[in-house]
């Protein structure tokens, strides 16, 4: 079942993940640590000298392990969605979460181009966060 409680509360770790996650990226700066969605900067690769984004997957518990999607415009004519999201703003149980969608330039060394399409979700219903490589986003 969904983290919910009466009192309007939101005490658990995927709210503190998704928070240490949004004041990074308002705050990027390059370095290197351990490999968890809570390490205390965003990284720099190879490719990637300055990262502002620490692209997450959301796993929502009524989902069966399928990744949440929305889609990547707010037009609904462009029927695309995508799994992949930025965290925008924390606030109280809530969470308003960018969509990220695939590079269409093949030749970019970063794999995300950011999208409109926002949406705000509460975090007792996720149960489980992926996070990828940090990653530099244009236009954010």
């Amino acid at each position: 079942m969904c983290n919910r409680n009466n009192n309007n509360e939101c005490d658990n770790c995927i709210m503190d993940i998704l928070k240490v996650i949004n004041v990074l990226q308002s705050n990027a700066c390059p370095d290197s640590c351990l490999q968890s969605c809570d390490r205390p900067a965003l990284g720099g690769g190879p490719n990637c000298i300055i990262c502002n984004t620490r692209p997450i997957m959301l796993y929502t518990c009524a989902g069966n392990g399928t990744a949440w999607s929305m889609p990547t415009s707010r037009s609904e004519a462009e029927g695309t969605t995508s799994n992949v999201f930025r965290v925008e703003k924390c606030d109280g149980c809530c969470c308003t979460f960018r969509v990220l969608a695939p590079n269409p330039d093949t030749t970019s060394t970063y794999p995300y181009v950011a999208t409109d399409s926002l949406f705000t979700m509460n975090v007792g219903c996720i149960c489980s966060v992926r996070c990828l490589n940090d990653t530099y986003v244009e236009c954010i």
